[in-house]
């Protein structure tokens, strides 16, 4: 048992030196850019919000990564403003959005961050 716990310790320790082999001694403990393509599809993330209607409720959630601002707006159909919040430095906006006592007509909810405007609408009817 003892045998197998060292060679499980052996194969990290060996994994991490090569991934650290492959860094230059000054990148040490800072953000690069990836190097090699590989590297580069690896990290490919699907940014956008993702929207789902439940009736007359929307659920909104966003992987924000830059954990910049990001900006929740809701327009009526005569393009007035009738929600707007700022969120400021969460990895994770999560947002429910009620339509259930709002007068009928459409609704659009825009969502802005750092890697551009997304929209969805909402029927009240």
């Amino acid at each position: 048992m003892k045998v197998v716990k060292n060679l499980t310790v052996a194969a990290a320790l060996l994994i991490s030196a090569i991934g650290m082999a492959n860094t230059e001694a000054t990148d040490f403990g800072k953000k690069t850019v990836a190097k090699y393509e590989v590297e580069k599809n690896l990290v490919k993330v699907n940014l956008d919000p993702v929207f789902v209607k439940k009736g007359q409720k929307v659920m909104m959630n966003l992987l924000n990564i830059s954990q910049g601002k990001v900006l929740l707006k809701v327009y009526d159909n005569k393009n007035r403003l009738v929600f707007d919040q700022a969120i400021d430095g969460d990895v994770v906006v999560e947002k429910a959005f009620n339509f259930e006592k709002a007068f009928e007509g459409e609704y659009t909810i825009v969502v802005v961050d750092k890697f551009g405007t997304y929209k969805e609408t909402m029927e009240v009817r």
